[in-house]
């Protein structure tokens, strides 16, 4: 069976031709991709690594990471979403672009120095089935960076209630027409992620710990981010979410080893593919 679901595809395929980070060279940027790859080990990456950016959307990774390695893949199942990451990376003569799912990454097994998948697998059939074919195309010692949504169990009960009818929100939203969802979205990034994450660095201000509130990684955002990852969190049907023990599993039965996570209430996490 194919491990892709067309309606996610084309859901993204539309957001990011909304949302197209034309303007990737900014700080809010670094910013984003210094959090995600805070613990990749660029350090242990040979002289011109060879890797692949698996979902890469916009290019809004690749763009950061092409500047630090030799040559990058940047693979993606929707067609709308390559036109868009092409455009942004056009002044990087060191990367090509595949129009791929996962289980048909068109990379040789045990070829490439690392590889990335943020905020992608949570969002196909298999998740564990896409984290093998992802390290397959590893070579031995090579690193894996992924990141997935969080099941919140590092959170306390009510924060758990409050996500679960949200989600009955996005069960909801997420089965509309672009035309219509998009906007709605919007409404949510205006009122709802922007009071509350301007609300909170308020009180931050004045000495309160915000950390636990929810919404409060948004608190420093642009209301750009705010309405992209609305769109993201409320537009998308498919969506899982994974305890970092079931994590570390999934990543432990594909093949990884030593595996870390980052310090963050979102699970980031880096194996290398055992020797």
């Amino acid at each position: 069976m194919s491990n892709v679901d067309s309606s996610v595809v084309r859901a993204f395929g539309e957001e990011w031709s909304k949302f197209n980070h034309l303007d990737l060279d900014n700080p809010e940027m670094q910013t984003l991709f210094g959090q995600y790859f805070a613990i990749f080990p660029w350090h242990k990456l040979p002289p011109g690594a060879v890797g692949f950016d698996l979902g890469c959307g916009t290019g809004r990774w690749a763009y950061f990471v092409a500047k630090r390695v030799g040559y990058l893949h940047c693979i993606d199942a929707s067609e709308a979403a390559l036109s868009v990451a092409r455009r942004n990376l056009r002044a990087s003569s060191n990367c090509s672009f595949h129009h791929s799912t996962v289980d048909a990454i068109p990379l040789t097994d045990s070829s490439v120095d690392f590889g990335y998948s943020l905020g992608v697998l949570h969002h196909i059939p298999d998740t564990q089935r896409g984290i093998i074919q992802c390290v397959r195309k590893l070579k031995a010692g090579a690193p894996l960076l992924i990141y997935l949504y969080y099941a919140f169990d590092n959170r306390p009960v009510w924060f758990r209630m409050i996500w679960r009818l949200s989600d009955l929100l996005r069960r909801c939203i997420s089965t509309l027409p672009f035309p219509v969802k998009s906007p709605l979205c919007d409404l949510l990034a205006a009122f709802v992620y922007w009071p509350l994450a301007r609300s909170w660095k308020v009180l931050e201000r004045f000495g309160v710990s915000v950390e636990s509130l929810p919404l409060s990684a948004y608190r420093d955002r642009s209301f750009y981010v705010m309405r992209t990852d609305a769109l993201d969190r409320f537009g998308t049907r498919l969506e899982k979410r994974f305890s970092r023990a079931q994590i570390q599993k999934m990543m432990k039965d594909a093949g990884l080893v030593n595996i870390t996570f980052s310090n963050s209430p979102c699970w980031c996490a880096v194996g290398y593919r055992k020797r």
